[in-house]
């Protein structure tokens, strides 16, 4: 991953991981919806970002969002270096292989920086 990519990446999954302890999920959920769509290419920051929903998931009693996200995981890791839905924010009321409107920062910055880009 590209450390701009990456950066960008870590910083989101850092304000998921403060939101989480400070006990909003939603917001949580927000930023682990920003990292799946910046790390879904690569297999463990896209499990990281899966496992992570599970979690928020889990604080919520939302057991749809609990096992949605188990094969979520598993594919994660053994299919991200294949093909991904671009966009895809990977919660489990997203179907997993729709791709989605990518938000206009991430959007400029998966074009720069991300797999297939020339940098």
């Amino acid at each position: 991953m590209h450390p701009k990519l990456q950066q960008t990446h870590d910083d989101e999954m850092m304000m998921a991981a403060a939101q989480y302890r400070a006990g909003d999920m939603e917001r949580a959920f927000s930023h682990l919806e920003r990292a799946h769509i910046l790390g879904q290419s690569f297999p463990i920051a896209h499990a990281q970002s899966h496992w992570w929903m599970l979690k928020v998931g889990w604080e919520r009693r939302d057991f749809v969002e609990v096992f949605g996200q188990i094969p979520r995981i598993i594919g994660a890791l053994l299919f991200s270096k294949i093909w991904v839905p671009l966009g895809n924010t990977g919660g489990a009321r997203v179907p997993p292989f729709r791709s989605m409107p990518i938000p206009e920062d991430l959007r400029c910055l998966l074009e720069q920086y991300g797999p297939g880009s020339n940098t």
